[in-house]
């Protein structure tokens, strides 16, 4: 079962620093304006969102409080990413008139 978590967090973090880089790679194809705003506060939040994956081989020694918190707070950064890719798909949808 230790193994299999290890290869879940693994993954996860290979999965989130990817998408950090293809959401690097693809700032500099945006024009300027309220979605490049946007797009720069969507890698940021990926970016903390990796920290907070790195932070999950520390979690059995932190006391429960403190697991509490980062969980909260890994939870929070992912529901705003969350909200702020669909508020920037809306901003696109309206741009282009559909």
């Amino acid at each position: 079962m230790q193994l299999l978590i290890l290869l879940i967090w693994l993954s996860s973090i290979v999965v989130i620093f990817y998408a950090f880089y293809r959401a690097l790679s693809l700032t500099k194809k945006i024009p300027g304006g309220l979605v490049k705003q946007s797009w720069k506060l969507l890698y940021y939040l990926i970016g903390l969102l990796g920290v907070g994956y790195l932070t999950i081989p520390l979690f059995p020694r932190l006391p429960e409080t403190s697991r509490e918190f980062l969980v909260g707070v890994i939870s929070l950064t992912g529901g705003i990413f969350i909200v702020r890719v669909i508020n920037i798909f809306y901003k696109i949808v309206k741009e282009i008139g559909l």
